[in-house]
């Protein structure tokens, strides 16, 4: 694991170094070329914290790196259109850029199933950014999309992590537990043995303090925080449900295809350093977050039981075994995580 540290730490400072040095080249001035800007829409509220994280960083930096020749204009969640339809709008050219979760369109890239949280999986995120870059998880992801007319470049990797007003002794009083849920892992928590109910972000919070659930999650730490959940459930329960790219972004193929050459390099240059230091800096973002709950409202990082990690394992073996039905790639990431898991001895 050391090693493995020592190279992710290598290979992004090579990267990253490269990449700046490509860029303090020869700058084109802006005046003397054409101003090209785009829209992007989020799935997310300027109050989440990839909104400036993640959404206005990107765009901002694309800017200074273009020098000013390719502005990205951000729109937050709805401003536009509904996040469901952030994918068909950019597949279609009606926006070039997109940021929202594979959860939105699992239909027309079904491998995004796997990309949104693989479940019982990983006990790291070294482990699922292995996974994603050097056992080419994404390029998988990429190929589906790509066939929708759309690139698509996972934001960052991290854990979504369960927030419950009490700790669980056992599976049979997980089991008693309404747990606010979404998308695949609402299926997944069911196999665990919970009682998932839905309920949009929005209602989180109300769902919470009123009795209407136990639990919930949303992200890791810093999201659950944004809804302030930490106020009603004091309990942030590891290990994680699930470690995936649950947002990425996503661009029209054919307006990225019009870019000029060196723009076209600095966009993708810039979303793939995006990857490594959102993914690196979102970790150190959680366990501050953590300390700082722990002595602002008295919230404990708790471990579930042994028995509940147990049917995790085992009810995120089923739900593998289902995304893996859902397309050829799908399958082809399904072996591959396999392989993975058996080589570190699960």
């Amino acid at each position: 694991m050391k090693q493995t540290r020592r190279s992710f730490t290598r290979t992004f400072a090579i990267g990253s170094a490269l990449a700046l040095a490509g860029w303090s080249q020869n700058p084109a001035p802006a005046e003397a070329q054409e101003v090209i800007t785009w829209r992007l829409q989020a799935h997310l509220p300027t109050g989440s914290g990839s909104w400036n994280d993640s959404v206005v960083a990107l765009s901002t930096r694309v800017a200074e790196r273009s020098n000013g020749r390719l502005k990205i204009s951000v729109h937050p969640a709805d401003s536009l259109m509904a996040s469901s339809e952030i994918f068909p709008a950019v597949a279609r050219g009606v926006i070039e850029m997109g940021y929202s979760s594979p959860a939105y369109f699992q239909d027309q890239v079904p491998t995004g199933g796997l990309a949104f949280s693989i479940p019982g999986a990983f006990q790291s995120v070294w482990e699922a950014t292995y996974f994603w870059k050097h056992l080419g998880f994404e390029a998988l992801i990429r190929e589906e999309a790509q066939a929708k007319g759309v690139h698509y470049f996972t934001d960052k990797l991290y854990p979504t992590e369960l927030v419950l007003k009490e700790v669980p002794a056992s599976l049979a009083d997980l089991s008693k537990m309404r747990i606010r849920s979404a998308g695949a892992l609402q299926r997944y928590l069911a196999g665990v043995g919970a009682a998932p109910v839905f309920a949009p972000g929005s209602e989180i919070y109300l769902a919470l303090t009123t009795g209407v659930v136990d639990g919930a999650h949303w992200g890791a730490a810093q999201e659950a925080n944004s809804l302030s959940l930490y106020e009603a459930a004091k309990f942030h329960m590891r290990p994680a449900l699930g470690i995936g790219g649950v947002e990425a972004f996503i661009i029209n193929e054919k307006a990225m295809a019009a870019l000029p050459e060196d723009l076209r390099d600095i966009l993708s240059q810039t979303l793939e350093e995006n990857f490594w230091a959102r993914t690196v800096e979102y970790q150190h973002q959680e366990e501050k977050m953590l300390r700082e709950l722990a002595q602002s409202q008295g919230v404990t990082v708790a471990q579930l039981p042994q028995d509940v990690q147990d049917k995790m394992r085992e009810a995120g073996k089923a739900f593998r075994a289902e995304e893996a039905a859902r397309s050829p790639n799908a399958a082809e990431a399904v072996r591959r995580l396999e392989d993975f898991l058996a080589g570190m001895g699960r």
